[in-house]
């Protein structure tokens, strides 16, 4: 079957849309759903719409829409709060079960706010606790038996440089590491299974390949077996077992719902769950299929018309994610052309053109005219104007 499903997104007329990795385009329905919500929920049954309208149990249900697309079994994500809360509860959580070691291993390509999250836990807690970097191609032989937690993007935001999963899970858990993998640019991406690779911990966002909007909800896995043991960090009000009981006390929830930490952001998870409804019927190794026959032309096409730009992605495909990085020293001012012409990337310091493939709603077409039109700018050297030599705050 063909995973394009073009017709399920509102895509603006004349725009190709490459940055689907970084906010995914607003699903057909989204809109609608976020009014019904406003209007037949909240404006008609007020505070009554917390039972009637499920409001409380949504972060378990949508929760589950995201579990095929993580390998993950049943009731074992929990949704809300940001990625970098999730980072840092999964963070606290995993030094907790190594109380002898003191050190969270991660790269140097990992994404900034998970090394502050990081940062400011080692800095909290004191006691010898440390944020140890090393570049991608050394983590596997960096993880020691003074590690307590390893924590890795699977996917690079900057070039896509893709981990592999299983064997770095599997050398963490010789070593005798706790495995945390952040999932931001794979979920939706690529094919995950973090039930066959065993890792204790697996956080992401919804706003990327998910289509969740700006500000969706954040995800946690914790693997089934460990997460009655675990002790949030993050004890809120909603990741207690009996919220209203109203105990002075806390007591967590008896599954990943103890991950749950403030009130669920009710209009964000409620367009979220309609978003994932594009997901229903797709595989993943089709998506994928799809994923890299896209990328693969769009790098033959830019390397054939635009040899200014230097491939900063890995070459083979399957060691990348489903995006693709042109390195160009005025990076910045040719993506600001290459938008006006429509196509939409974006760019990443130092020197990073970066531009995302959803086989959703990308097909063969959409790619050439992308091409043709990086080429224009790229040959006539467009972004030479002033107008695009001023750097906006959202890059």
């Amino acid at each position: 079957m063909s995973v394009l499903c073009k017709e399920m997104f509102e895509l603006p007329e004349g725009i190709i849309y490459l940055d689907g990795n970084s906010l995914g385009a607003l699903p057909k329905g989204a809109a609608a759903r976020a009014v019904k919500t406003i209007e037949d929920e909240w404006g008609a049954e007020l505070i009554r719409a917390w039972n009637v309208a499920g409001w409380m149990d949504l972060p378990r249900v949508v929760g589950n829409q995201i579990v095929p697309l993580i390998g993950a079994p049943k009731d074992s994500v929990a949704t809300g709060d940001t990625l970098s809360i999730k980072v840092y509860q999964a963070l606290a959580a995993g030094l907790q079960m190594r109380p002898d070691r003191r050190v969270i291993l991660s790269d140097t390509g990992n994404f900034p706010s998970d090394l502050y999250m990081a940062q400011g836990l080692t800095g909290l807690l004191g006691q010898g606790y440390e944020l140890r970097t090393v570049s991608p191609e050394e983590v596997a032989n960096a993880i020691s038996d003074e590690v307590a937690v390893v924590m890795l993007t699977h996917v690079d935001y900057r070039t896509g440089r893709l981990h592999d999963m299983k064997a770095i899970t599997e050398l963490a858990h010789q070593k005798g590491a706790v495995m945390l993998w952040d999932l931001a640019h794979s979920a939706g991406a690529v094919p995950v299974d973090i039930t066959g690779c065993a890792a204790e911990f697996a956080v992401g966002c919804t706003y990327k390949y998910l289509n969740g909007g700006p500000g969706a909800p954040a995800f946690i896995y914790v693997r089934p077996d460990i997460v009655e043991a675990i002790q949030p960090a993050l004890s809120g009000w909603l990741g207690h077992d009996a919220p209203f009981a109203m105990e002075p006390g806390y007591r967590p929830a008896m599954k990943t719902e103890r991950m749950r930490v403030g009130t669920p952001a009710i209009l964000q998870l409620v367009v979220l769950q309609e978003a994932l409804k594009a997901w229903e019927g797709v595989a993943m190794s089709e998506l994928r299929a799809a994923s890299i026959a896209l990328s693969e032309r769009f790098i033959s096409g830019i390397e054939d018309t635009c040899p200014m730009l230097t491939l900063a992605s890995p070459r083979d495909p399957e060691r990348r994610g489903s995006q693709v990085s042109f390195a160009f020293p005025e990076g910045y001012a040719a993506m600001q052309a290459v938008i006006d012409k429509g196509v939409i990337g974006d760019f990443r310091a130092p020197d990073i053109m970066r531009f995302g493939f959803t086989p959703l709603y990308l097909d063969e077409a959409d790619i050439d005219s992308a091409v043709a039109r990086i080429a224009e700018v790229m040959t006539s050297e467009s972004w030479r104007e002033a107008k695009y030599q001023t750097r906006s705050r959202v890059t």
